[in-house]
């Protein structure tokens, strides 16, 4: 496990504090363990009485219905006392025989406090299972009561209490009122804010994976390795762990070697895209619910189209909740370059299943002879798929949908023994380069749409600066020219530019 006791450390202090604040993360972004370690920590304080609760597991009708949802929540706080051997506690708290609203609750859960004589920490892990209804937030407003009372010295309450979930309270809230109503009218504005960075940063994933050298006498370059780890994933806990594991597990029993290398990595990352999981499926889940996220999502990586990061815009605040967006250098991306390229292979597939595309590819027929791939045949048999099937109609859908076109091309002659990856450039032409790996070997290919001779010739040179930094010598750019009857449809074009050759080809 990676070492967060930093972070422990920082949580611990806004307990101490008595602040009541809510994590919340994406999925499996390592919430749930938060907790637990917090609750480690916690108990060895004797000034603290930790109650770990979670709300994983109540069903509808519980939380439907205000005096059900008080007794299950009474036994949630029973079972963390039994299990301490609490059992003064726990006799009192079964001897309460008439609680059946929120006001009772109140009252008991004062009386709770002084008994235990001691700072009490409610810990609610899952606290969005039950976002549904209303018995929810009366609950959260009560608590909020007795917390703004006992700041006023006229109340016994909880010492500091921590929600964990996907949602923070007030996204809650947003979900079950009408329209109406205020929609950020919130029972739990009292919290304070939860900002420290759940994302497993490189220096982190290299003291992991030194404790997992040293463990197993498994040889590593822990820095490059953890480097490699977080290029792809950017420190999604869930992605770490998953890419360690399938390392382990899966490329280094088949190897039979005693040494990770930085393109195990790049195996494990190939791996894991072709995997089932409940975290890509949630992912997939959430394009496919919301429309405008998934419109969003598409401009922001087929079309390479910039917006600026803002949470007020819903649509961002959404697709950041879910882990699926997040803010660098004041823009929206894609989280990690993982989601990114299941997105690209799940926007590919779509298209495939369309009635746009008829092409079937084998990857033998576009090898050379040492086994690598032979760009120029994929680009030009690519290109006269396009001039065949679209020629001038239908220019909309290929405005939109002709990169994505290309990437579904070439999907099924690399899939199994290589991947490629896409990163947009910030320019007016919105360039997309993508990289391919096959067989430890690199391609770089440039898809642009024409906006002109200037701009063709700043691409090109930008294209050999992007060569330079991946240290290759030749590169391939794809050109969709829209205009109508230009001539240039079919063209391919072969020149030397700053020691680079470059091969261009027009559709």
């Amino acid at each position: 496990m990676v070492d967060t006791s930093d972070k422990i450390g920082q949580i611990v202090e806004m307990v101490d504090n008595g602040d009541y604040f809510v994590i919340n993360r994406p999925r499996q972004y390592g919430k749930t363990t938060t907790l637990f370690l917090l609750e480690q920590e916690l108990k060895k304080d004797k000034k603290y009485l930790v109650l770990d609760t979670s709300f994983e597991g109540i069903d509808a009708f519980t939380t439907a219905d205000q005096s059900l949802f008080i007794s299950t929540f009474l036994d949630l706080l029973r079972k963390p006392l039994e299990y301490n051997g609490e059992r003064e506690l726990v006799d009192f708290l079964q001897a309460q025989d008439s609680i059946f609203n929120f006001n009772s609750l109140g009252n008991f859960l004062a009386q709770f406090v002084q008994k235990a004589n001691r700072c009490v920490v409610l810990l609610i892990d899952e606290v969005d299972k039950s976002s549904n209804y209303p018995v929810l937030f009366d609950f959260l407003a009560m608590l909020r009561s007795k917390y703004l009372k006992r700041s006023e010295g006229k109340d016994y309450t909880f010492h500091s209490i921590v929600l964990a979930g996907v949602h923070d309270v007030k996204n809650l809230k947003s979900k079950i009122r009408s329209e109406t109503d205020s929609r950020y009218n919130s029972p739990w504005n009292i919290a304070v804010d939860f900002k420290i960075d759940l994302n497993l940063f490189p220096d982190k994933i290299a003291s992991m994976l030194e404790e997992y050298s040293t463990d197993t006498s498994i040889k590593m370059d822990t820095n490059s390795i953890a480097e490699r780890i977080y290029y792809y994933s950017s420190g999604y806990p869930f992605l770490v762990s998953k890419l360690c594991q399938i390392t382990d597990k899966e490329i280094l029993s088949h190897l039979k070697r005693n040494e990770w290398l930085p393109e195990d990595i790049d195996k494990a990352v190939q791996y894991v895209l072709t995997e089932e999981n409940t975290n890509f499926e949630s992912l997939i889940k959430n394009l496919e619910n919301n429309s405008d996220l998934y419109d969003f999502v598409f401009d922001l990586i087929m079309n390479g189209t910039q917006y600026l990061f803002n949470l007020d815009n819903p649509v961002i605040h959404f697709g950041r909740l879910y882990g699926i967006l997040k803010e660098e250098q004041g823009r929206v991306k894609i989280h990690n370059r993982i989601y990114e390229q299941r997105i690209y292979n799940y926007l590919s597939s779509r298209l495939e299943t369309s009635r746009h595309v008829t092409f079937h590819n084998v990857t033998q027929s576009y090898l050379n002879e040492s086994g690598g791939l032979n760009i120029k045949k994929i680009i030009l048999k690519f290109q006269e798929f396009m001039n065949k099937q679209y020629g001038l109609k239908d220019k909309d859908f290929l405005e939109r949908n002709g990169r994505l076109l290309f990437l579904a091309f070439i999907r099924p002659i690399i899939n199994g023994r290589g991947f490629d990856f896409k990163e947009v450039q910030v320019s007016e032409e919105k360039r997309l380069d993508i990289v391919i790996t096959f067989d430890n070997r690199k391609y770089i290919i440039e898809l642009k749409i024409w906006h002109g001779e200037i701009y063709h010739q700043e691409g090109i040179r930008q294209l050999c600066d992007y060569l330079d930094r991946q240290d290759e010598s030749t590169g391939y750019l794809l050109v969709f020219d829209l205009r109508k009857e230009t001539g240039q449809m079919g063209k391919w074009e072969e020149i030397d530019s700053n020691n680079k050759k470059i091969y261009t080809a027009w559709v």
